[in-house]
């Protein structure tokens, strides 16, 4: 039986692979005569772990498995090891490249929009209502 023993380099070089310059910069298209290039924010993380051991291990002095005294040694060996990495892609907006030249066009998160939209709303009703409460007295 082949044994087969963790390899962190491997989840190392999964990782390497995977956070490259075209996770940024996206495969590039022509649309209506202009060069489009996509461009988004990376975010990765990558982590890994191993252990191994191995040696001869005497019985503890409690043991009651009937070796103790009898000078019999228990032979005992392991390894383990683990690993992850994860990859947050985030689209910024697109280079958009004509005869006129290269301009930046960023790409419109609605969900920060309606964010932040909630959070003035936030603090628009906490200062009436503080300032309701401050007139009732």
């Amino acid at each position: 039986m082949t044994e087969r023993r963790f390899d962190p380099g491997t989840l190392t070089r999964a990782a390497e692979d995977t956070f490259t310059v075209r996770r940024v910069f996206g495969e590039a298209y022509e649309r209506d005569g202009r060069l489009v290039v996509p461009v988004a924010r990376v975010t990765g993380l990558t982590g890994s772990g191993a252990g191994g051991g191995g040696g001869d291990m005497a019985p503890a002095d409690g043991a009651d498995d009937g070796t103790r005294g009898t000078g019999h040694v228990a032979h005992g060996t392991g390894d383990g090891g683990g690993g992850g990495f994860a990859t947050h892609v985030t689209p910024l907006g697109v280079f958009v490249v004509d005869d006129h030249g290269a301009r930046w066009q960023p790409t419109l998160d609605l969900n920060r929009v309606i964010l932040g939209g909630q959070v003035v709303a936030a603090v628009v009703a906490s200062a009436w209502a503080v300032a309701w409460a401050v007139r009732r007295r």
